[in-house]
């Protein structure tokens, strides 16, 4: 065991972020902290780190364990080139090559003993570095920024030239090339494109260290992780396997949960429809059971209703009117900035209800071909048209579509003039905004603040034809999860980037790979992609494709017809015998209430008997109605009893 949390307890002001939170890492194992926006997962990286103080607990590490951390923002800064910023991390192997080379030079004017001597040290110093893998660490430093995205002629520029996502991935590869007993990565792949994702996921998994990661990359999490510890309403539960198979489980364990909270809360409410009848009785032995179900009921350890989903953005995208079939076609598109060529002769076509994902390598135009689309800018050559009816809705990575000096208020009441105060305040909260928030200027908000934002006038627009830059960027799991819904019911058409490989398997019918200044089209998800990226996309006939279906087909749908008949004639019949147990159910709980009523009323007539002069005098007349009270308080019992089973 590497790392072991205990009992970790973070509250900032009354808001309990993390509480009693307890787990433990293993040696080389791949785990990741997982939860909403806010729900403590940087926090609680920051307090085993020791950058933040926990309020109880602790999280103690292995004797001798080396520790890295990237956090989100972390950056290399300095004049220092790209190379060399890696280079420092080999300081040690350098200096002792350096040491290497002196004696060589040295061993040229010895002879005799000092030549000897000189030989013993050159000899321990060689298998010092060979142990160091000396030998290969510029090539371990060249495939790691390679891996990271950075071609050799960025090598020798300077750190100060860089943007801050460039600056995070050296200092990412400043981390790997250290390569500490366990690492915290806070958000790692938001820098990345596709490809470096895919080298990084590689990486982890062969990585010899333990690694915990905090990302909202679900695909990446599937790849890399097998262990999900999950931050929920500040308590932390810890699930064995990958993303999905956490998903899956958690999914269950929460309906598992939920059936066992609504059975307990049936359970109470009908033992206290039992107690109450049975009080009503007004008899002592129907009071005792009574009291004695109370005390039972008393002892009853009440569950928590499960919270229900910590995100509750709701967004639903719908078309005003439908547009014509042919919504975009694309001609001979191309693009340059200076020297700098993004594509040429781009041509495409996008048709009514395809959801198309365009992919590609950073820097590879896919946001610039959005603008053209866009009209935000113009392209060198060729152009694009419209279809009949198309109204675009347009999601701006950078937000350029939202007014920064404005209030979250006036950005929907400007833009939608018709709709009433209500109206503007219920779709806000809708997207998580209530109460002041609202009057919150654009600047001041986070980047998923404005994300949905730029969201919530998305489904105001009721566009047909949604073009979107990097929808997911800033969003949590769960948020991506009810985007991703929103999408697949979205009737519209749909053409989007971004570099979410779950987010497009989940959505995209048709992808786009932008690469070699040119379009790439495969017909399929992102799966389908992987499987077919080496080969070109093949093209169905039509004629053959729908015959070969019917053929395929055909025996399988009849008799999955037949299967799903007998399956109704089963139900109907399970049906109708259960509709004829409670019948009889309620009956017999009928008859035997009849029955108890009778024989409590009988019960209180002996007690008038045995109270008259004439009867208590006379003791055969007595034992014979003692013996009669007996045996109608023996047939109680067994009544009470019954009645109890029934209910």
């Amino acid at each position: 065991m590497i790392l072991t949390c205990s009992h970790i307890s973070k509250a900032f002001g009354t808001n309990e972020i993390l509480k009693d939170v307890s787990f433990h890492i293993e040696e080389r194992e791949k785990a990741a902290v997982v939860g909403i926006n806010g729900a403590g997962k940087s926090t609680l990286l920051k307090i085993i780190m020791k950058q933040m103080q926990a309020d109880e607990g602790e999280a103690v590490f292995a004797k001798g364990t080396s520790i890295g951390y990237l956090a989100q923002h972390d950056a290399v800064t300095g004049s220092n080139t790209i190379y060399g910023e890696l280079l420092t991390t080999r300081q040690e192997i350098i200096a002792l090559e350096e040491r290497l080379r002196s004696l060589e030079q040295e061993m040229k004017g010895l002879d005799g003993e000092r030549l000897d001597a000189a030989l013993e040290t050159y000899n321990r110093l060689s298998t010092e570095f060979e142990n160091k893998n000396g030998y290969a660490y510029r090539s371990e430093i060249n495939g790691i920024l390679k891996g990271l995205g950075f071609s050799e002629e960025e090598y020798s520029k300077s750190i100060d030239t860089l943007s801050g996502g460039q600056k995070t991935r050296v200092a990412l590869g400043k981390l790997l090339l250290q390569k500490p007993d366990i690492i915290f990565l806070d958000e790692p792949t938001n820098h990345l494109d596709m490809n470096s994702i895919a080298w990084l996921e590689v990486y982890l998994q062969n990585y010899p260290g333990a690694v915990v990661i905090v990302a909202h990359d679900r695909y990446f999490l599937n790849r890399v992780v097998t262990k999900i510890i999950e931050l929920d309403n500040g308590h932390a539960s810890v699930f064995a396997g990958n993303y999905s198979a956490y998903a899956e489980k958690k999914a269950m364990l929460r309906e598992a949960q939920m059936k066992a909270y609504l059975n307990q809360q049936q359970e109470i409410k009908h033992q206290e429809e039992v107690i109450t009848k049975l009080r009503s009785f007004n008899r002592e032995k129907s009071i005792k059971r009574a009291e004695s179900r109370v005390k039972m009921l008393d002892k009853i350890e009440r569950l928590e209703k499960p919270t229900e989903v910590a995100s509750e953005m709701k967004i639903r995208l719908e078309p005003r009117i439908t547009s014509g079939n042919d919504v975009l076609k694309v001609e001979g598109l191309s693009k340059a900035f200076g020297p700098l060529t993004l594509f040429s002769d781009l041509n495409f076509e996008v048709k009514r209800g395809e959801k198309v994902a365009i992919i590609g390598d950073n820097g590879t135009g896919k946001t610039t071909l959005l603008k053209i689309l866009n009209s935000v800018c113009e392209p060198d050559a060729g152009s694009f048209s419209l279809g009949s009816k198309v109204h675009i809705g347009y999601y701006d990575q950078e937000h350029h579509v939202l007014h920064m000096e404005k209030t979250l208020f006036e950005e929907i009441s400007d833009e939608y003039p018709t709709l009433t105060n209500t109206q503007i305040r219920n779709v806000l909260a809708s997207f998580l905004f209530t109460g002041d928030d609202v009057f919150k200027r654009i600047s001041d908000l986070s980047g998923g603040e404005r994300g949905r934002v730029s969201l919530a006038k998305l489904m105001l627009s009721e566009a047909n034809f949604l073009i979107l830059d990097e929808p997911t960027n800033h969003l949590d799991i769960t948020s991506k999860e009810i985007l991703e819904h929103a999408l697949n019911q979205y009737t519209g058409t749909v053409l989007y980037v971004s570099h979410d490989r779950y987010f497009i398997n989940e959505t995209a019918s048709r992808i786009l790979e932008l690469t070699g200044n040119t379009l790439v089209n495969y017909i399929g998800n992102y799966d389908y992609y992987l499987e077919k990226k080496d080969e070109l996309t093949r093209v169905y006939a039509p004629q053959a494709s729908e015959k070969g279906a019917a053929g395929l087909f055909g025996n399988a749908s009849s008799a999955a017809a037949e299967n799903k008949e007998s399956e109704e004639k089963r139900s109907w019949r399970q049906q109708k015998e259960e509709q004829a147990r409670e019948r009889k159910r309620k009956n017999d709980l009928k008859k035997t209430e009849d029955q108890i009523q009778a024989l409590e009323q009988r019960d209180g007539e002996l007690d008038e008997l045995l109270a008259q002069p004439e009867v208590y005098s006379d003791a055969a007349r007595c034992i014979e109605l003692n013996k009669e009270k007996y045996e109608i308080s023996q047939k109680l019992e067994e009544l009470y009893e019954l009645w109890e089973t029934l209910m």
